[in-house]
């Protein structure tokens, strides 16, 4: 039996913090605010992930209260989502995100992104899409005040 799942999140721009997407640190003058590293990417992917389970989503399974996640790499956090699904039976077929930012151009580092949320959730980089796509100067987005991630993942029951 398949599952999808959808993940949403998005994080406002904040100063002296580094943007970090899909695990990678892209030069910009600003990072995003959060309480972990606030990778809005990898963020958007777990709860994807976890709603393909019906399981608690991330704000749940990481609180932000929670000293542990403070600055927390979003990618281990990612790496420990998808063990959950491997231990719950489930095989991770393919994920899909969408990253919406007015800027910084994301374009160039989309491969990199790609590898690094494949080798996070152990799958093969062909079973990972991640396009990157402006608001048109419309809402927080096109302002700049902010980043928005949306990601689909369809997990297989492997015990069906």
């Amino acid at each position: 039996m398949l599952h999808i799942g959808h993940g949403y999140d998005v994080h406002a721009f904040a100063e002296g913090r580094k943007l970090i997407l899909g695990g990678v640190d892209i030069p910009y003058e600003r990072g995003l605010d959060g309480h972990s590293d606030a990778d809005v990417l990898a963020h958007a992917l777990m709860d994807a992930i976890l709603g393909a389970l019906r399981a608690d989503d991330i704000g749940q399974l990481f609180p932000d209260t929670d000293p542990a996640y403070k600055g927390a790499d979003s990618l281990k956090l990612l790496s420990h989502v998808a063990e959950l699904a491997r231990s719950e039976g489930y095989v991770i077929q393919d994920v899909d995100c969408t990253v919406a930012a007015q800027a910084p151009k994301l374009a160039p580092y989309r491969s990199a992104m790609r590898a690094n949320l494949a080798a996070a959730m152990g799958v093969d980089v062909s079973q990972v899409g991640v396009k990157a796509t402006t608001t048109e100067h419309l809402g927080f987005v096109g302002r700049k005040e902010g980043i928005a991630a949306w990601a689909v993942a369809l997990l297989e029951d492997g015990r069906c």
